[in-house]
């Protein structure tokens, strides 16, 4: 296993707890880019910057205090909740595999071998999962400037007083909130209409204009034209306004990391996006997987470890199963803002354009009593149905949309109809009441109809 992310820590706790014999490879260290560096850490800075703006917005539940923030160093808590994740605890998992931790990249000999530390090794069945790396984009000087990417932010000393964002992405959009929270006065440029660009464009809405309330700049359509530093000032510079920073943050999408790998002495394709695969995740040599980010293909950790799982599968079955395949399984995904957004299955842009008939069905947050005594009553549950019941997507934006969300992923993909989710009891309050009301909300609209009151008339009077 060449890299010990997501993906190749699912491949290789399962393996070897299989019995199989398991030599994992990882240049930097274990649990990749989304624990050192990314989702998790992203997440700790979050939940302080939670604690920090509910502190000071204590008046909305009837408590109010003489607070003063001295923003210690969030960072610092930051790194020593990663540090504490990374024990032997964690580790033990992978104790039945041998481990090649911080010897370097792994390069490929032929298509059955692999070098490492001038040291060859030999396996029946290859997995590389070397992931992604910042994109950083061609803007005039932005190359020549010092910034921050999802690799170096949580490594800094200090918030810094100001921060351009260029990147209206996942990373974008959580660390502007993270910042604008600890008190960093916050830029964020992208060039799409909204926000989360790959998700519902009312969803996007409701974040922005929570955005803008807290004082974050939202600048949807930027067309950036070039970036400079001057007297340890970072100018940005758009076609309407020239933006003033101390640091500037570069979420503008991710790249596979190939280049180590030498991908072309074992003969395997790929192209700027990832290494090419099929449905099981094989390249075109059928003994060599490429899971998770590297192969181009839904780059999120849950995806990675999912396909880790299926691939290790599918090495394994004397049969190529189509329940082993990636198309089977739904990817949904979350940004972890307040408020939240969660999607799954199609957008509403996306049912259109595949010329399906559905109907929108949505129930407002601030229609259940739970969402407004807890204080957080943005938001929405909006599910794309067809005439007979079939959920085709959902977006959801609002308090826990990422829980609430894997309900609906269960049901697109076991096909169940949203009567099926009215049917469920679901505890009382608990905000995923939610969906089951929202679901109550389209029979309710059904039951409206001239047709079915007739039916009913004709059984009850």
């Amino acid at each position: 296993m060449i890299g010990m992310g997501p993906a190749g820590m699912a491949v290789s706790a399962m393996g070897s707890s299989m019995g199989l014999k398991v030599l994992a490879i990882e240049k930097h260290k274990v649990g990749g880019e989304c624990l050192n560096v990314g989702c998790i850490p992203s997440k700790a800075l979050l939940k302080a910057a939670e604690a920090n703006n509910t502190a000071f917005n204590l008046k909305k539940y009837g408590i109010e205090l003489d607070i003063v923030s001295k923003y210690n160093d969030p960072m610092k808590t930051v790194r020593e909740k990663i540090s504490g994740i990374n024990n032997k605890k964690f580790m033990k998992v992978f104790e039945k595999a041998e481990l090649i931790i911080g010897k370097g990249s792994a390069e490929f000999v032929n298509a059955k071998t692999i070098k490492i530390d001038e040291k060859e090794y030999s396996g029946k069945k290859i997995f590389i999962g070397t992931g992604t790396e910042p994109f950083i984009p061609p803007i005039p000087g932005l190359k020549d400037i010092p910034k921050l990417t999802n690799v170096n932010i949580f490594e800094i000393k200090k918030m810094p007083k100001s921060l351009t964002i260029i990147g209206g992405g996942a990373i974008g959009i959580e660390m502007a909130q993270a910042f604008n929270r600890l008190g960093t006065k916050v830029n964020l440029l992208h060039m799409d209409a909204h926000l989360a660009p790959m998700g519902d464009e009312e969803a996007a809405h409701v974040l922005e204009n929570t955005f803008i309330k807290e004082g974050i700049g939202v600048y949807n359509n930027a067309n950036i034209l070039k970036v400079e530093q001057r007297d340890d000032v970072i100018y940005t510079h758009t076609k309407d306004k020239i933006f003033e920073s101390g640091q500037i943050l570069v979420a503008t999408g991710r790249k596979p990391v190939l280049e180590p790998l030498k991908l072309e002495n074992a003969g395997i394709k790929y192209t700027k996006k990832g290494i090419i695969v099929d449905q099981h995740m094989r390249t075109n040599k059928k003994n060599i997987y490429a899971v998770g980010d590297c192969n181009g293909h839904n780059l999120l950790s849950h995806a990675a470890m999912h396909q880790g799982m299926l691939a290790l599968m599918d090495a394994v079955s004397p049969f190529s199963l189509k329940r082993l395949r990636r198309d089977r399984y739904l990817v949904p995904w979350s940004i972890f803002t307040q408020p939240e957004i969660a999607q799954v299955g199609l957008t509403e842009k996306e049912a259109k354009a595949k010329g399906i008939k559905y109907e929108i069905v949505k129930k407002q947050y601030e229609s259940y009593g739970r969402a407004v005594t807890d204080g957080n009553p943005e938001g929405f549950v909006k599910i794309i149905v067809g005439k007979r019941g079939r959920i085709y997507g959902a977006t959801l934006v609002g308090a826990v949309a990422s829980e609430l969300i894997h309900e609906w992923a269960l049901a697109i993909q076991y096909k169940k109809k949203i009567y099926d989710i009215m049917m469920v009891q679901h505890s009382f309050p608990t905000m995923s009441m939610l969906n089951k009301m929202v679901a109550e909300d389209w029979m309710m609209k059904k039951m409206e109809s001239p047709l079915i009151k007739k039916i009913v008339r004709f059984f009850i009077c």
